[in-house]
């Protein structure tokens, strides 16, 4: 678990900390169903979560966030996750929006791959290999009775989401030299890979990262370097 003395008392001369939260549990989290667009709400689980997620910022954030240092994307799941973790006024960044997963969206893995007949992999095919399968825009039912809106687009590539991510981080990145810790709200995939693309490496490698429901990864600098410093907190 993070130390919070490690934030305590820091040198304003040094640069500010990254802080990747995810949003809480999502009935579609739970089913295993690529979530991308889609504007789930979060569940009273997940609700729950994101209380908790707040409890341990504060914990190892005690100085807490600054008003413009707090970004979210503007899906409905990471604004409430926002809102119940205690930060009720973040700044939208579509940039960090989940990925788009096109014919994907709504679906599970091993649905795609039995209707392509073969193995599919989000990392590897992205949603192109699935845009032959006859999906299309319709309205769900989730466990909770509410209704959503499913719409199929083509999709994103992983590099689109990767040059979508390299913009989030520029936006942020003076802030973080002028020693400001800086919170983004978003989705597992989207922040694994803002991860990926923090250290340098290919945003393919953040298939080797998981992150929980409103749990926390803490991006920053050690000895001039970019650094991944906590994950899943």
């Amino acid at each position: 678990m993070l130390n919070a003395d490690e934030n305590v008392g820091k040198d304003a001369s040094e640069p500010g900390s990254v802080v990747l939260l995810r949003h809480g549990q999502t009935a579609w989290s739970v089913s295993g169903q690529y979530t991308g667009r889609t504007d789930l709400p979060l569940t009273k689980q997940g609700m729950l979560q994101a209380r908790q997620a707040g409890a341990r910022l504060r914990q190892s954030f005690p100085h807490g966030f600054e008003k413009n240092c707090v970004y979210a994307s503007p899906l409905k799941r990471a604004l409430q996750t926002a809102e119940q973790a205690g930060f009720d006024q973040p700044l939208p960044m579509p940039e960090i929006m989940e990925w788009d997963y096109g014919h994907a969206e709504g679906q599970r893995r091993q649905d795609l791959s039995q209707e392509l007949g073969r193995d599919w992999d989000i990392w590897s095919d992205g949603p192109a290999a699935v845009m032959k399968l006859p999906k299309a825009d319709r309205d769900e039912v989730l466990s909770s009775g509410e209704h959503v809106q499913v719409h199929v687009t083509p999709g994103e590539s992983l590099p689109e989401v990767a040059e979508r991510v390299d913009k989030a981080i520029a936006a942020i990145k003076p802030q973080i030299l002028e020693g400001k810790d800086v919170l983004l709200i978003a989705h597992a995939h989207v922040l694994r890979i803002l991860a990926m693309r923090w250290l340098g490496l290919d945003p393919m490698d953040a298939r080797l990262l998981r992150m929980y429901t409103a749990h926390f990864g803490i991006l920053g600098f050690y000895r001039g370097d970019q650094v991944l410093k906590h994950w899943n907190c």
